[in-house]
């Protein structure tokens, strides 16, 4: 039960970043008002750091800020290392 709720959030939450990266990359082009580096950088904590890197990829946004070139994937890795040692203390 727990597993699918956690599962359910991490879709959404990744889903929600990457939307997040193709609105902000569309409000810049047009000049209006952008999503915070801090929203972007809080969605990624809390699970959606995938949607992050995807939305970087295929909408070329935030390519030059080194906080999204290698911070991100460096959160990944690391959401990636506590979920395995949460996983190792289950088994």
């Amino acid at each position: 039960m727990l597993i699918n709720l956690l599962l359910v959030w991490l879709v959404l939450i990744n889903l929600t970043a990457f939307v997040c990266m193709g609105v902000d990359k569309r409000r810049a082009r047009h000049r209006k008002a952008r999503i915070p580096e801090r929203t972007l950088f809080l969605l990624a904590t809390l699970g959606g750091t995938l949607g992050i890197l995807l939305g970087v990829k295929c909408f070329r946004h935030k390519t030059q800020h080194n906080s999204f070139r290698y911070g991100m994937p460096g959160l990944l890795l690391a959401q990636m290392a506590v979920a395995m040692y949460v996983g190792m203390q289950n088994v």
